[in-house]
């Protein structure tokens, strides 16, 4: 292995460096107004499974609209308005569910 070559690390290139130190700026990202923000589709679909699953009582439509709900919650980044809509789709879920499993049978899902 040869000695003082400049492969490998930055202690062997001693005063060469052609980066400035003092004009480095950190990071800052730059700021969205909520109108900017992307489309939430997570929280869209689980007000859509959510009213298909109280309307037409479909037990699978309301858990996956639960599911969605929860992804919805962990990408949240407009708190205000992401609320909204998430505590919407989550009533909307709950609702379907519990009118699925508690409510009245369906009509012709007679069991002979």
């Amino acid at each position: 292995m040869k000695e003082g070559t400049p492969s490998g690390g930055g202690a062997t290139s001693g005063g060469s460096d052609p980066r400035q130190p003092s004009t480095a700026k950190p990071y800052a990202p730059p700021k969205l107004s909520p109108q900017d923000l992307p489309i939430d589709y997570a929280g869209f679909l689980a007000v859509v499974f959510g009213v298909v699953g109280v309307m037409l009582r479909y037990k699978v439509c309301s858990w996956i609209a639960i599911i969605f709900c929860a992804q919805s919650l962990a990408n949240m980044k407009n708190f205000e308005n992401d609320l909204k809509q998430l505590s919407m789709a989550f009533m909307f879920a709950i609702m379907g569910l519990v009118t699925n499993y508690f409510g009245p049978p369906r009509p012709g899902s007679t069991k002979r």
